[in-house]
Order: structure tokens, then sequence, then C-alpha cells
């Protein structure tokens, strides 16, 4: 390591935050750069739709690193920066004021944007997305109790901020052309769950129903869906979804197919640059397929998986997808991957809404959700790395240890 080596991280958020934590926790003293877009320091995003959204926590409670901490171990954070250019030929990248910066190293984490759907009545005030801490700052003063909120999309997004509108009091909608809510990710089995949840709640479930628009006079007053009926709303909430923030990485001439393609060591297609979080689409070496996953767990752990390989370690990524969601009173975690499965098998009794769940390929574990439940995740995810032929059975019964279930493949 040579203190005349420079380090480059584009992407303020949790992953770039991590791998320029990681450089020097792993003795680096060469210099860091840390550039990000927004006008705040980096900081965790899970609190965005919920306990801060609610009001419940402030933003000491969000920030990635204490605060000091960029000075104390001289890294070079830049916030209210645009890169708009990556050179691979010169290993430089250019920012929006025309200023260029050198690499050794350079590691992309821009994350994801929140998709916006092309529909009428979109851009009218009211109208609002989730992913800053800003948008999180304008939602939770508009979440005033009685005020009608609509949420189009029942997504995790989705579904967190009608929780927490819920539970500031807020009347809430919500609109989606699935038929349960974050169908898409658990499947209709617990999405069916989840639809419970929130009807328990309160909350007006109009799924399996599209969108026309957004109706009102320079501010949203309602929503228009399929059929005609306009829902009543003070405030509209597009959570439908995020789309990783390739640009900078394909204008490079890096290969990008949903996601920046890595290797398990988070290297891209160019050398000495590297992909972490959101936009990392990476090899695994355990799934056996390359695997893009948008969520806290990934950009904790990728950062600095990242930064010890920036510094030559030849480290892989080889961590079980992991995520967790609060809404209301049911907390839940969730370990492995299972974009497709052939069955779901429960323990416990899923009306109480304090169960588990596994997803099965075959006799195998591709991914289970621990349900107000706790203290079970690491057998989850030991279970799903371990690949071991499960009997249903075993996993219905509650007397059964599930880390005796971990064993050799068959």
């Amino acid at each position: 390591m040579s203190a005349q080596q420079t380090f480059v991280i584009v992407g303020g958020g949790l992953a770039g935050a991590k791998a320029a934590q990681t450089l020097r926790d792993e003795g680096f003293d060469g210099r860091v750069v840390l550039l990000g877009e927004e006008d705040v320091a980096p900081y965790e995003r899970p609190p965005l739709s919920k306990d801060y959204l609610r009001g419940d926590a402030g933003r000491d409670a969000i920030w990635a690193q204490e605060e000091g901490w960029y000075d104390t171990h001289d890294v070079e954070l830049r916030t209210s920066t645009h890169v708009t250019e990556v050179v691979p030929a010169s290993s430089e990248i250019v920012l929006d004021g025309g200023e260029r910066i050198g690499y050794d190293q350079l590691l992309l984490a821009t994350g994801s944007a929140a998709k916006r759907i092309p529909i009428p009545g979109a851009e009218l005030d009211g109208v609002h997305v989730l992913r800053t801490v800003a948008d999180s700052d304008a939602l939770r003063e508009a979440f005033a109790p009685g005020a009608r909120v609509v949420v189009i999309g029942a997504g995790w997004i989705g579904c967190e901020v009608a929780a927490s509108a819920r539970q500031r009091g807020a009347e809430v909608a919500m609109v989606a052309p699935e038929a349960a809510p974050l169908e898409r990710v658990l499947g209709p089995e617990v999405g069916a769950i989840y639809r419970d949840v929130h009807a328990k709640q309160g909350v007006e479930l109009l799924l399996g129903t599209g969108v026309e628009g957004i109706e009102g006079n320079g501010r949203a007053s309602g929503v228009r869906i399929a059929g005609g009926r306009t829902v009543p709303a003070d405030v509209v909430v597009l959570g439908v979804g995020a789309a990783p923030r390739t640009e900078l990485a394909q204008a490079a001439g890096l290969r990008v197919e949903d996601g920046v393609l890595v290797n398990d060591r988070l290297r891209t297609s160019v050398p000495n640059i590297y992909a972490a979080g959101d936009i990392a689409r990476a090899e695994h070496p355990i799934i056996g397929e390359t695997v893009r996953v948008e969520h806290w767990g990934t950009a904790l752990e990728q950062g600095p998986v990242a930064a010890r390989n920036m510094l030559g370690q030849d480290v892989a990524y080889d961590r079980i997808p992991y995520f967790f969601s609060d809404q209301y009173d049911v907390g839940m975690e969730y370990a492995g991957y299972a974009m497709t499965y052939d069955r779901v098998v429960f323990r416990g009794d899923p009306s109480t809404f304090e169960f588990m769940a596994f997803w099965m390929r075959g006799d195998r574990v591709a991914a289970g959700t621990n349900v107000n439940v706790w203290d079970v995740n690491e057998d989850i995810q030991a279970l799903v790395r371990s690949g071991a032929s499960v009997a249903d059975e075993a996993l219905r019964d509650p007397d059964v240890a599930l880390g005796g279930l971990v064993g050799a493949k068959s």
C-alpha cells in the first residue's frame, strides 16, 4: 500500500461509506475520495420509510458514520458533487465543473433512483417518491392525521410507507396491479398474509387494479383507477420500485445488464473498477447465478468486500441475500434468493402473523423468512447456504431445530 495511491468512491450511500471505512481499517494510507450527490453525509436508508418517516427517530439515528469520522480518518468527503464521466483509458473521473480526479482504484456505488410512472398528473404537487432523506422529510410533513394518502405500488416501499402513514393517523389506500402486496418478491402465498396485515390496520386495498392518472389542478386531489373511479388524495406516493443508476458505468464501457456486471470479487469488466450496492449484479458462488439485490444488507456487506479487493486481498462476496421489514407490529427477516420456487412450507400459523416460511426448490431451501419469530435467521441462512436436502415435514415441525437440519448435500 502506498501513500501515493488514490482510491475514489463514486456514491455517497452506505456501500460507499462502508468501503471508505474498510480502506482505513485495513491500513490504507493513501488518498480516499468519497463523492456523493446529496447535500448530506452518507446515511442508512431503511429508517426513511419506517421510524424516521414516522418521526420516531431523528437524523442522528441514520448516519452511516458518527460526526467527524471523515475528517478524523482523512477521507475526502465531497457532498453535492456530481460525476459526469468515468474515463478508464486515463483512470480519471470528471466532475460537472470540469475537475478531473485520477484514481488507482475506483469503486462505483451510485445506488438506485426511484422510478416514476408515465401517467397523467405524475408531476403535480403532492405527488411524492421516497428515496432520499429529503423525500422522507417532505412525506413526514404531509402525513398529518386525517390526511388522505394513496400509495401506488405494493412492494417494500409502498407497504412500509402505507404502514407509516397509517401509524401517523392518515387514511390510506393502496393501489397495485398485483393480487397481493409483495407478490413479486414473496409470491402469492406470503403476499396474501401481508394483504391481511394491511387490511387489519384499515388500509383500503385496491389490488389487481391499474392506475389511469392522477387528478388535480396544480396539486393532486385524487387518483383515477381502472374502471373510472377516482380515489380522493391529499398525498400520492409512487412506490413503484427503483432503477439502478448505471449510466456512468455504461458510458464508460463497462458491461451492464440490469446492473453493472461484476464477478464474485465485485470487479467489473474494466480493470481497477469495482461496483457495489444496488448497481452491482454479482456472480454468486453459492446461488450459482448473477444476483442484484437492492437492500441494506447488500450495501453494508459489499462495500467492505469491494474495498478489500481494491487492496488486493482477493475476497469473494458470498453472503446469502438478506433483508428485513417492519410494518406496524409485524417484523420480518428474509434470507435467500427464490425468484423461482416449487412450493412454500410454513412453520407456525400464518394467520397469527407469527410464523416461518420456506421457499423450496426440490428438497432444498432456496429462501426462508421469520415473521415475528426471532433469533432464527442465522439458522435459515445456514440452511440456504448448505444446500442440504430437507423434508417438508421437518421444516413444519416446531420441535425440530433448524440448526439440526443443516447437513451434507445429497
